[in-house]
């Protein structure tokens, strides 16, 4: 069995009006070993969003992302390509920080008509993560805390895939026997038919979304 745990990163929308798109792609590929999940490879992949001009400063002070960068990068049919490949032709689940990812990878699938069946077995180890603490379901734990509550030091760039794919990563090899995978496809799950919206947190609240602190740190036109 391969467990495959990635990260994306958007452009930042400023208005509801606006639509996010992958601009990165990163994951980490874990094989069972002994009873443990040991690191077999990784995936960095860069992403043309259908209007460059989407990505202004905001995007880049958030992801360290420029638009000179992403200019040089494949369109999101062709990494997605890339993508599917790299995970291999194993049965796999797929695992993220959070449900934003998920249904980002199905907004920009159903937006250049693609086949979403590879998206399966969809586990969102946040959710796992407050299960394991025993923590309501309106309280989810950031990525950071996680890391911070299980003494792990977070490593490279906040807001970065491969970096966020691989602390996530660690959190899935520690707490790898307390993980409860589900099998599931991407047309079991309702919340696929409605808007993609990231919402603000409340005062106080952390956030399940990392896009949640951003409606306060740019200024509304």
């Amino acid at each position: 069995m391969v467990f495959i745990v990635y990260d994306l990163e958007m452009t930042v929308r400023r208005k509801k009006s606006q639509i996010a798109e992958i601009i990165e792609i990163g994951a980490v590929k874990l094989v069972e070993a002994d009873g443990k999940a040991e690191i077999a490879g990784t995936f960095q992949a860069l992403v043309r969003p259908s209007k460059l001009t989407g990505i202004k400063e905001n995007t880049t002070v958030f992801t360290g992302i420029t638009e000179e960068e992403l200019a040089q990068a494949d369109r999101f049919p062709d990494v997605l390509r890339q993508f599917i490949e790299w995970i291999g032709h194993e049965d796999y689940y797929l695992c993220a920080w959070g449900p934003d990812d998920k249904l980002q990878f199905v907004r920009d699938c159903r937006a250049h008509q693609l086949d979403m069946d590879w998206i399966r077995n969809h586990n969102n180890l946040q959710k796992q993560m407050s299960r394991i603490l025993k923590r309501e379901k309106h309280q989810q734990v950031g990525l950071k805390a996680a890391l911070e509550l299980l003494e792990i030091p977070f490593e490279g760039a906040h807001h970065r895939a491969l970096d966020d794919a691989l602390n996530t990563a660690k959190i899935f090899q520690r707490l790898y026997d307390q993980f409860v995978l589900e099998r599931n496809t991407v047309a079991e799950d309702s919340v696929y038919t409605e808007e993609i919206v990231y919402k603000t947190a409340t005062e106080g609240d952390e956030p399940d979304s990392p896009f949640a602190k951003l409606a306060g740190l740019f200024p509304s036109k």
